[in-house]
């Protein structure tokens, strides 16, 4: 705990010219006499720590010490390049600050490692967005982003399928889903997930709120995923599949309902093909995922759903006639 302590005091010292004992005891969350052991101690392990006395006084490094990052591998260095993803930090308007750490991260690397962001940026690309679609940046996206990093209460206005409604938000992080970027806030109700293209209007009420240090923004956005794309899978499809059906099935709908589906069916018939209950959106959803599959599924029921394959066999059969 201490050790991370003189380190974090280190660099603090570091980016400022000189800092107060007061300044340094709120950075470090500890007594301003904790500050003036400390600061002794760094000096006997050989930092230059230079305290000034008086009114104007206090503590800065002497002869341009600088501390070099020597604890990291190349593995480690690497790893720390390839965290971000270059078009989320443009969309949050983070990508000048992302720039200056690494080149302020380079800098403190020993020479040996400072290549490392480029060996990284040669072998691995993450590219978020979805095939077919434009990316577009919410236009309100880096007001969102602010209000997160500095935890501030946000009142918005946000558009629903039928009506614009009006909350006052608590915005705990944003997640970046096929290029669509997702906002988990707390409100009146608990935590909710909204779309940062549906909010028509974003306004912080200068007013901070405390996190609930026990939020996990991955699990909790793992699980509502999983809600919410069983929750969209309303109506059943009964089809037939050949062999090779059933294997090209979880690539045209739903891959986790596609494999309980055909892992849940029972033995093949005669001709060796599957019978599966699955899991659709909607029959017109279902007609458009299955078509793909061609003769290698016949839809059984229920018969609304056969009926708009048997008019889309008909309208198909009409063109190659």
């Amino acid at each position: 705990m201490r050790a991370a302590r003189l380190i974090k005091m280190v660099l603090l010292l570091q980016a400022r010219p000189s800092i107060t004992g007061a300044e340094l005891a709120r950075e470090l969350e500890v007594s301003e006499r904790t500050v003036t052991r400390d600061a002794a101690a760094l000096s006997e392990a050989g930092i230059p720590v230079y305290a000034d006395r008086g009114r104007a006084g206090g503590y800065r490094l002497i002869g341009g010490y600088r501390t070099r990052l020597t604890g990291l591998g190349r593995t480690e260095a690497e790893a720390l390049f390839l965290s971000g993803v270059p078009s989320a930090l443009r969309e949050m308007g983070l990508a000048d600050a992302a720039s200056a750490a690494r080149l302020k991260v380079s800098a403190a690397l020993l020479p040996e490692l400072r290549d490392a962001s480029h060996t990284v940026a040669q072998r691995f690309h993450l590219d978020a967005p979805g095939w077919w679609r434009e990316p577009e940046a919410p236009e309100l996206l880096p007001s969102i982003a602010d209000a997160v990093w500095d935890d501030l209460r946000i009142a918005v206005r946000y558009r629903r399928r039928d009506a614009e409604v009006r909350r006052e938000l608590e915005p705990y992080g944003l997640v970046l889903k096929a290029g669509v970027w997702y906002l988990a806030a707390r409100a009146e109700g608990g935590f909710r997930v909204y779309r940062v293209d549906r909010f028509a209007a974003v306004e912080p009420t200068g007013a901070r709120f405390t996190r609930d240090e026990e939020f996990d923004l991955p699990a909790f956005w793992e699980e509502r995923a999983e809600q919410f794309a069983r929750s969209i899978l309303r109506e059943r499809a009964v089809v037939r599949l050949t062999p090779a059906g059933a294997r090209q099935l979880p690539h045209v709908t739903d891959r986790v309902a596609a494999e309980e589906a055909v892992r849940e069916a029972g033995e093949p018939d005669g001709q060796g093909r599957l019978t599966v209950t699955l899991p659709v959106e909607s029959y017109e959803v279902a007609l458009a995922q299955l078509l793909g599959l061609g003769p290698e599924a016949e839809v059984l029921g229920p018969p609304e759903l056969r009926e708009l394959f048997a008019e889309a066999a008909r309208r198909t059969a009409e063109l190659y006639r």
